[in-house]
């Protein structure tokens, strides 16, 4: 065995847009982050993204655990950036049927069932 310090290569890569990849996947960090934090196993994800091998998922969530603080606050940026975008979205194209439209449907089709 060579006496040099064994070093692990992350397999991490950032896209143009910013947005932190799996290696030479377009699995996003994101995803891989918040599903083991709902309780996935390194399996279940490889599972789920047979693209990415089992050995960079262990290595992303090794990552995540030894960086939590600074993935995190990534995270947390692109949730932030993301409901900035779908509230702008919103603005621009309200939708034509509200959440309290489709209650009052909702309320109105149980009400002819219970009816029957």
């Amino acid at each position: 065995m060579d006496a040099n310090e064994p070093t692990m290569t992350i397999p991490l890569r950032t896209d143009e847009h910013g947005t932190i990849l799996v290696a030479n996947t377009r699995v996003t960090l994101d995803s891989i982050v918040n599903f083991y934090l709902q309780g996935e196993s390194p399996e279940d994800l490889h599972r789920g993204f047979p693209t990415v091998p089992l050995s960079d998922i262990y290595a992303v969530i090794a990552y995540y655990l030894a960086h939590r603080a600074e993935v995190d606050a990534y995270l947390k940026r692109r949730n932030d950036e993301a409901e900035r975008i779908r509230q702008e979205v919103e603005e621009r194209y309200p939708p034509k049927v509200t959440r309290a439209d489709l209650q009052a449907r909702l309320d109105a089709r149980q009400g002819k069932q219970d009816a029957n």
